[in-house]
């Protein structure tokens, strides 16, 4: 069984986030493209956007340190350490207010697009 420190890979996260260009970094933790669920850790510095996008299934994000807004049908949603919410099933973004890392849990509706 293999155990990732979430202290550990946000530190790392935001290291990779401010070497970058985009001020972001992400690691899929568990899952990938042909399985139902996927866990991954996204760093985005302060004032970083993912632009609007689709889900590909029911997700939460769990906030391991910052401050985040989801934004979604007009409404901003904010999470904060330690704090957990759903994603909405509709377009949304997420912009971060801190350096911040989520942990974004996704169960896809389907593996493979099935």
């Amino acid at each position: 069984m293999d155990k990732t420190s979430t202290e550990e890979l946000a530190e790392r996260l935001l290291g990779n986030a401010r070497e970058g260009d985009a001020g972001r970094a992400a690691e899929t933790l568990y899952g990938g493209h042909d399985r139902v669920l996927r866990q991954t850790a996204i760093a985005l510095l302060a004032g970083q956007e993912m632009s609007e996008h689709e889900s590909p299934g029911e997700a939460t994000i769990q906030v391991l340190r910052g401050q985040v807004t989801v934004h979604a049908d007009g409404q901003g949603y904010e999470a904060v350490t330690g704090e957990i919410m759903e994603v909405p099933p509709v377009r949304h973004s997420l912009s971060a207010t801190v350096d911040s890392v989520v942990l974004l849990t996704v169960a896809k509706t389907s593996p493979l697009g099935v």
